[in-house]
């Protein structure tokens, strides 16, 4: 089994065998692990692991593609429109021909877990027949439907999808096949009555110079961990309107900056308990800007679910040092 009609030059592979393809990519920021089954012909479903922070895609097909994303954890960003970004993140699908599929991708939070499911539609559509005569969806209109332009259409937030996708990610390697078939078509079924108003297709998009100023502010940020900056100074600093920033920062990392920052500090002090026993609570929380170790070991146990030398001692017992 091949999935031979996607030319990505920066997978390699590493397994090629009739269950299963597994391909790599690696690039300085990370590395990524796609695993793809054939489940009718034409029609395949890929489990994507990324641990980077972004890759630059030469993907490219001759194929007439319909495919499906669904993303469990992480983020995704990815073009839009010319100068243009749009954000990815859990629970959501994100359906294309892979026809604007090439240039640069990144992981916000450095992670995205997901799956595909593509059909290539000069197969697709006869082994779906074949396998259940008179069902119901017109898979060449369900793709007219979802793609009709040239960029991903984005659906969030609709009923259902969690608990079609969520088994997919679970299901045991003896009955994968069987079980994947009975969920396309599942699926399949979902889109061809789901109506979505035309303006909640796409997320909100923001403009290649706001994203830019949002990634500077949030390097500035770690870099100085130990300072509490105001959103009116980063406003200021980055000459971005405080609304803007405010919604921009959201969409790309997914919270609110003070959250974000807040649980980056935490996982910072999580691990300087953890390596760095010479360091009290009160030197860890100076670190990472408390001047108050109360209000440090109580924004850590929020965060962390346990407090700080609570968590040192315990993980001296169960983990490694």
């Amino acid at each position: 089994m091949k999935f031979n009609f996607i030319e990505e030059t920066q997978m390699v592979p590493l397994i090629e065998n009739e269950e299963c393809s597994i391909h790599q990519i690696k690039n300085e920021s990370g590395e990524g692990i796609m695993t793809t089954y054939q489940i009718f012909p034409g029609v395949f479903i890929s489990y994507n692991d990324y641990h980077m922070e972004s890759f630059d895609s030469t993907f490219t097909t001759n194929r007439n593609l319909f495919c499906i994303d669904h993303c469990r954890e992480g983020r995704l960003e990815y073009a839009s429109g010319q100068g243009t970004y749009s954000y990815v993140e859990a629970g959501d699908l994100k359906l294309d021909r892979r026809i604007s599929h090439q240039g640069h991708f990144e992981f916000p939070l450095a992670h995205y877990h997901g799956l595909m499911i593509a059909f290539d539609m000069d197969f697709a559509v006869g082994a779906l027949e074949d396998e259940i005569k008179n069902f119901p969806v017109n898979l060449v209109m369900l793709q007219k439907k979802f793609c009709d332009g040239k960029y991903p259409i984005v659906i969030h937030d609709a009923p259902a999808i969690e608990h079609i996708f969520s088994e997919l990610y679970v299901v045991p390697e003896k009955i994968r096949i069987p079980y994947s078939k009975i969920k396309i078509y599942e699926l399949l079924l979902y889109l061809d009555v789901l109506e979505v108003p035309e303006n909640q297709y796409e997320k909100p998009y923001f403009y290649k110079t706001q994203v830019e100023k949002i990634k500077a502010i949030r390097k500035m940020m770690i870099e100085n961990r130990e300072t509490h900056y105001t959103q009116e100074e980063l406003s200021v600093c980055f000459d971005i309107p405080i609304t803007t920033m405010k919604n921009c920062f959201k969409n790309v990392y997914g919270s609110p900056i003070n959250t974000y920052m807040r649980v980056y500090r935490m996982n910072q002090a999580a691990v300087l308990l953890k390596n760095e026993r010479n360091l009290s609570v009160t030197d860890i929380a100076g670190k990472l800007g408390y001047d108050s170790p109360s209000k440090f070991s109580a924004a850590f146990k929020r965060v962390i679910g346990s407090a700080p030398l609570d968590y040192r001692k315990n993980f001296g017992i169960y983990g490694t040092r």
